[in-house]
């Protein structure tokens, strides 16, 4: 089975993210990493079952905290999770129609490239100055952020264009490439951040997630290696051995 099937057998709103919520931890510590504030005014952008819309109102105190979804069913279920907060709205509608000019700061977990290529021609012309956008894994298209804390950016408006892919790697990760100790660090540090998974199993989605990173880099040129190195041709072969998972075909050089 290559990855793409292994993927597919998975429920899609899974893999696009839509039933999938933020803890509450998490969600507490990407509002102190944004320094979320009183004056804020506050929009999630796919706001699913989650929390992040009252913990703004209730914790931070924003001035408007806006959750938007366009499934009816799953924004029922948030409208009855926030109770009588005044300030806290939920909106069913899709994020790339909504009205969003009034947000100072955005949380915006989509991974779908023509909905963040929509969104980000959206939030160039229609946020004002100093609007921030919380991203999680990677920015807006070839920007540079202003501030990281991986997994979890912050691109504020105007946005700063990226020259190359070796500059907005640079400004994530600290260096032009990325070799598999990066990979696996980097992937370790998203399981913890955003708690993932569970114990019994976070040794898969590590390796599962470290390979999709090193791949991803040798097919862009921005791997640290001239080779495949050997640790990746094992973690290659233990998922193609035990979990029957082909990601040979990844390799495009």
């Amino acid at each position: 089975m290559e990855l793409g099937d292994f993927l597919s057998s998975l429920p899609p709103p899974v893999i696009k993210g839509e039933t999938v919520s933020l803890t509450d931890n998490v969600v507490r510590k990407i509002f102190k990493f944004a320094k979320l504030k009183k004056s804020d005014v506050f929009y999630h952008l796919g706001c699913g079952e989650g929390n992040a819309v009252a913990i703004a109102a209730k914790e931070f105190g924003v001035k408007k905290s806006v959750g938007v979804e366009v499934d009816r069913s799953i924004s029922d279920i948030a409208r009855r999770k926030i109770g009588g907060v005044t300030n806290v709205h939920i909106v069913d509608a899709d994020v790339r129609k909504v009205d969003i000019s009034e947000a100072t700061v955005l949380l915006f977990w989509f991974n779908e490239p023509d909905i963040v290529d929509a969104m980000t021609r959206r939030f160039r012309k229609e946020l004002r100055d100093g609007a921030r956008v919380i991203t999680i894994w990677a920015p807006l298209g070839r920007t540079i952020p202003d501030k990281v804390e991986f997994p979890f950016l912050i691109n504020k408006k105007p946005f700063k264009q990226a020259k190359t892919l070796q500059q907005q790697i640079r400004s994530i990760y600290g260096t032009d490439c990325i070799d598999f100790t990066a990979s696996w660090l980097l992937a370790e540090r998203y399981i913890d951040a955003l708690e993932v998974t569970a114990p019994a199993y976070r040794r898969f989605v590590n390796i599962l997630q470290s390979m999709v990173i090193w791949i991803n880099a040798w097919n862009m040129n921005v791997a640290c290696e001239d080779e495949v190195p050997p640790p990746v041709q094992t973690y290659i072969g233990i998922l193609k051995t035990f979990f029957n998972i082909d990601m040979d075909r990844m390799l495009e050089k």
